[in-house]
């Protein structure tokens, strides 16, 4: 319903990352993120899938050290990009919701692109057991922490079943990008939301 293009490019360095996130919110064109962190990559690929977006992540960081500073720099990267990407967000449908299962676990996603950042956790006060390839629930939640920073998220992530590290980062990042892929469809001229502007 618009011809502008959805699409931005972001580098973002520091002492600690190097990473630059290509996104394009129209074209789902797929293309394997490298991040020198294989579960990191795993989990990019199916944001990308699931949100039906392309994507292009290429990063390298501080590894040897953990990799929280990776993980969670991605986040704001990627941030940065929808915010760019959305534009002014007019026409947007804003809200989406998912749940997704996962084996024993399940998982609950409801977000609003509002402008405003916030980030509701719940996985952070339950026993989620172990890591996947080294990312824990701690890491994801700072992933989700920048990306809502730095796009401008409302975001609620509930989990109802699960105690397994990867089968509840895995469950999590597919119900966001499965209700991502409904908030940013456009399906109008008008600006939703009674401010007139987000």
């Amino acid at each position: 319903m618009r011809g502008m293009s959805r699409a931005a490019t972001v580098t973002r360095t520091t002492s600690e990352t190097d990473i630059t996130v290509t996104l394009d919110l129209d074209t789902p064109t797929y293309q394997p993120p490298h991040t020198g962190h294989g579960f990191l990559d795993h989990m990019l690929d199916a944001l990308a899938r699931h949100a039906r977006i392309g994507l292009s992540v290429r990063a390298t960081g501080d590894l040897h050290i953990e990799p929280h500073h990776l993980i969670e720099d991605t986040g704001i990267t990627l941030g940065q990009a929808l915010t760019q990407a959305l534009g002014d967000r007019r026409g947007i449908e804003r809200y989406g919701s998912a749940f997704v299962p996962m084996d024993e676990t399940l998982a609950h996603v409801v977000l609003d692109l509002s402008g405003r950042a916030h980030l509701a956790f719940e996985p952070e006060t339950l026993n989620v057991w172990g890591d996947a390839g080294g990312m824990t629930h701690y890491h994801l939640r700072e992933f989700l922490r920048g990306l809502c920073n730095h796009a401008g998220i409302t975001m609620h992530v509930r989990l109802l079943a699960g105690r397994e590290a990867h089968h509840v980062i895995e469950a999590i990042v597919k119900a966001v990008a499965r209700a991502l892929r409904d908030a940013v469809q456009v399906t109008s001229q008008t600006m939703p939301s009674t401010k007139g502007s987000l």
